[in-house]
């Protein structure tokens, strides 16, 4: 029990924002990830516009100096990315549910 709750509270720290600013090398890595996954949506021709906007709003941030924006436009683009990722994975099949028969 002493266990799964230090794990549990492992996960919530982890997942809390940090107390520091995010640096040039923070804006970096979070951009690369974003569009790693905007890349593969766009292999599986599903790239969402809003997806782009976020990228571009990240790096524009980042020209700007302000990482800590340039990072949460980031990872809000890698998210957006890995959700039309997986809209494109699951309608891949889902389709032939809504076939009339």
């Amino acid at each position: 029990m002493k266990r799964s709750l230090a794990l549990a509270m492992l996960l919530v720290l982890s997942l809390a924002p940090s107390a520091r600013a995010a640096n040039e090398a923070d804006y970096k890595a979070a951009y690369a990830a974003a569009e790693a996954a905007s890349k593969e949506a766009a292999g599986m021709r599903n790239q969402w516009t809003v997806t782009v906007s976020a990228l571009a709003a990240a790096r524009k941030a980042a020209d700007g100096g302000d990482f800590d924006r340039a990072v949460a436009a980031a990872r809000e683009a890698e998210a957006l990315a890995k959700a039309s990722i997986f809209q494109a994975t699951s309608e891949k099949e889902a389709w032939k549910a809504m076939e009339i028969r």
